[in-house]
């Protein structure tokens, strides 16, 4: 308990805030409570916005530790994950677009962690910062009231929404993929020959 608590610099602090609003917008997202999706989304781009902050601060202040190593880009996968699963209980989210999309999140931080045991560190690159802001915006589309627009702009939003979520899919598949792709040699295992 001590050592975690010498690890509480500012920037763990924001992440370990980013982790506590997640069950924040899920409440007030499945719970039926007077302009809770407004609240919700509200709360959501406050945790999205964190997730710069805490590396901000961390860089900044020269205090990275192992903790805000793990924890930051695991906050990131809950933060996304956890809207996902509440909108294909709520029935706003076909069930597949979700599993693809933490699949791809979890199996990146499992490469990550096989990387970092090797002394490897694999940072987010351009496709996963594209990525994570269309899949902020897929989340925050969906979280939105269905009743909020009608008639066009009810039609405009759907079509909004569905465009999001495609691309949102697409790029977390690719993005995947490079991460993958580019980290083909940390996959081998030690004393295996390159072919």
């Amino acid at each position: 308990m001590d050592r975690l608590l010498r690890n509480m610099n500012a920037a763990n602090m924001v992440t370990m805030a980013r982790m506590l609003l997640i069950p924040v917008i899920v409440v007030f997202l499945v719970v039926e409570i007077p302009y809770g999706n407004i609240v919700a989304v509200l709360v959501f781009i406050l945790a999205a916005s964190t997730d710069k902050l805490d590396g901000y601060l961390a860089r900044s202040r020269n205090s990275v530790t192992t903790f805000g190593q793990f924890m930051d880009p695991l906050a990131d996968k809950l933060l996304i994950a956890a809207p996902l699963i509440a909108l294909v209980g709520m029935e706003r989210l076909p069930a597949w677009v979700a599993m693809v999309i933490i699949a791809r999140e979890f199996a990146v931080s499992a490469l990550r962690i096989i990387a970092l045991a090797q002394g490897v560190s694999i940072p987010a690159d351009r496709y996963g910062k594209i990525k994570t802001v269309f899949q902020i915006a897929a989340v925050i589309a969906l979280m939105l009231p269905r009743d909020l627009f009608s008639g066009w702009m009810a039609t405009a939003e759907l079509v909004i929404e569905v465009a999001l979520v495609a691309v949102a899919v697409v790029l977390t598949v690719v993005s995947g993929i490079n991460y993958f792709w580019k980290a083909r040699d940390v996959l081998r295992l030690p004393g295996t020959a390159s072919r």
